[in-house]
């Protein structure tokens, strides 16, 4: 009788936590610069989650070693719902690219929702001698490692797909990684870069308003604002695909009817139309917003086949 009462005051904390809940200003942490499309996705839901909580909202970067030193920092906070980790698709890399990494993303890291995804775009600036990946190729056959390209970051999938397809096209590009998608676009439209890689969401505006010039889309088919643009199968990479995604994490031991309200909150967001308009059409991202168990599930699949291709190709974290 006794053993069964002596968890009634943690119990009964818990709940007056929980009902509380939020208790002040609410922290996301994004793991990357300022600029890149990560810290947009964040910034557009900042103000729907703040009229729906009725607290404020910081967006806080975290940025560096290839994103692990922020989500080090939510896998550590308290589990009281005031700190959330809105992050990129090289989280699931982590593992294999970051040695003696100091969490674990399954055990550290509750999934809260897979928000939604966007093909990566290859592009340069206009005055490059490019207009097809085939030109990219040309002139890495002539030029071994004199052709540049900058990506997001180290590991993130851009890195990895351009791993991919020079190995394929029997070519050497020098990879220059960048730590934050802004950062690398400054970079791609000032000419000090040959060409770059980067989620459709991240060079939008660059693509629209002719900064950039994009040559291939690594999406399933071609995207309806980038209608002239092929995708890789078409460019001669049969299979090579690649999507960047953002989703959000809370530190492990959440509640989980915060975890359920703040994903409520966020989707509600997300759903509002000038912000999925931004999103979708802007950005030229889609939206999912799933729940917790598919982003747990998505998580999985994505660390098993971008880790394999992190340890065939000896990739490691800047």
């Amino acid at each position: 009788m006794l053993t069964g009462l002596a968890g009634l005051p943690a119990l009964s904390a818990l709940a007056q936590e929980q009902g509380s809940w939020p208790s002040g200003a609410i922290r996301i942490i994004v793991p990357f610069a300022p600029g890149g499309s990560t810290d947009a996705v964040a910034r557009l839901a900042a103000p729907g989650l703040q009229q729906a909580l009725g607290v404020p909202i910081v967006v806080e970067n975290r940025s560096g070693a290839a994103g692990s030193l922020g989500t080090d920092a939510v896998a550590k906070a308290r589990p009281d719902g005031q700190t959330w980790l809105l992050t990129f698709d090289s989280h699931a890399v982590l593992p294999a690219l970051v040695p003696q990494l100091p969490f674990d993303l399954r055990r550290d890291l509750a999934p809260v929702t897979l928000i939604g995804g966007a093909p990566y775009v290859v592009a340069c600036k206009p005055d490059k001698p490019y207009r097809t990946m085939a030109d990219v190729v040309s002139a890495a056959k002539a030029r071994p490692d004199g052709v540049s390209f900058a990506s997001t970051g180290n590991g993130t999938l851009g890195h990895l797909a351009m791993v991919l397809l020079a190995s394929r096209a029997g070519v050497r590009l020098q990879h220059l990684p960048y730590r934050g998608g802004g950062l690398a676009v400054n970079d791609a439209v000032a000419g000090h870069v040959e060409i770059m890689i980067g989620s459709a969401a991240l060079l939008a505006p660059q693509v629209a308003g002719g900064t950039l010039r994009p040559l291939m889309q690594l999406g399933l088919e071609r995207l309806p604002a980038l209608a002239q643009v092929p995708t890789a199968e078409e460019s001669g990479f049969p299979g090579l695909r690649a999507e960047a995604w953002w989703g959000v994490f809370a530190p492990a031991r959440t509640p989980a009817p915060v975890v359920a309200r703040f994903h409520e909150a966020f989707t509600t967001a997300f759903r509002e139309e000038r912000v999925a308009r931004q999103i979708t059409e802007a950005q030229q991202a889609r939206l999912v917003l799933a729940d917790s168990d598919e982003l747990g599930r998505f998580l999985d699949r994505e660390v098993e086949t971008w880790g394999k291709v992190v340890r065939e190709n000896r990739i490691q974290a800047d």
